[in-house]
């Protein structure tokens, strides 16, 4: 029996959806069907991607939250849910980097990079289960993480701590959690999002390889991996790790010439 790619039905809230990866990804869910809560931190973030949406004929609901604090990530996502009239999934793009050698890094900054690319997760993901579970609702969660928190991330080794905490967070939310609700994760590698084409001239972070940007991602990419891992295409697919950085980490990483 097929399954159509289509999310008619479907409620979701992305969580950083004002910009860059999160705007892509409520721009699909909204065309694929689903309706949608955009929460972001700005609220004209959120609302000029509402406008977009309503534009395209589209539900959308903007919210403001900052989800780094553990109550606003409980009020959001139970708004989400009334708004909505439900909520099926949640997907969570919130994170940023850091940039400093460790020796040269702080502890307030390697406190925000885990409280930002980590711990909010958490309590984004606990609300959304402890909903679903207390309503024998079945839910999906798909957090966006980074091939930083598998490999080695120098200079920005909080970040990917973080990411790593992350990634083994997923696996055991998947674990606990099954069967109502799914959770997997998102791994880009570069992606050419506005922050860093901003960082680039700026000079924040030099601009990789020309063969590295050839691979790079744009914020759609990653919307349609996650909105994937979220459908009923992927229902017994939980716990996972989906990389999309373009093969660049498959890579025999000796010069052979």
């Amino acid at each position: 029996m097929g399954i159509d790619f289509d999310l008619a039905g479907a409620a979701a809230a992305v969580i950083g959806a004002g910009q860059g990866i999160g705007r892509a990804t409520a721009l699909l869910l909204g065309s694929s069907g689903a309706r949608v809560a955009l929460v972001d931190e700005v609220e004209d973030r959120a609302r000029a991607v509402g406008r977009e949406l309503a534009d395209r004929g589209c539900h959308a609901v903007p919210l403001v939250a900052d989800v780094t604090d553990p109550r606003a990530a409980e009020r959001v996502i139970a708004r989400a849910e009334a708004e909505l009239g439900g909520l099926t999934t949640v997907i969570n793009i919130v994170g940023s980097a850091s940039w400093a050698p460790l020796l040269e890094m702080d502890e307030a900054t390697w406190q925000r990079d885990f409280r930002v690319n980590l711990e909010q997760h958490w309590y984004v993901a606990r609300a959304a289960a402890a909903q679903w579970q207390g309503a024998g609702a079945i839910g999906s969660l798909v957090v966006v993480a980074s091939v930083s928190g598998v490999f080695s991330a120098p200079r920005h080794g909080a970040y990917g701590a973080a990411k790593a905490g992350l990634l083994s967070l997923v696996r055991t939310m998947a674990e606990e959690w099954w069967p109502r609700v799914r959770v997997n994760a998102v791994v880009p590698g570069m992606v050419r999002t506005p922050r860093i084409q901003a960082m680039w001239e700026s000079g924040e972070i030099a601009k990789p390889a020309a063969d590295v940007v050839d691979r790079m991602a744009e914020p759609e990419d990653i919307a349609h991996a996650a909105v994937f891992l979220c459908s009923a295409l992927a229902r017994r697919i939980t716990g996972q790790t989906l990389v999309v950085d373009g093969g660049v980490s498959t890579r025999f990483p000796f010069p052979m010439s």
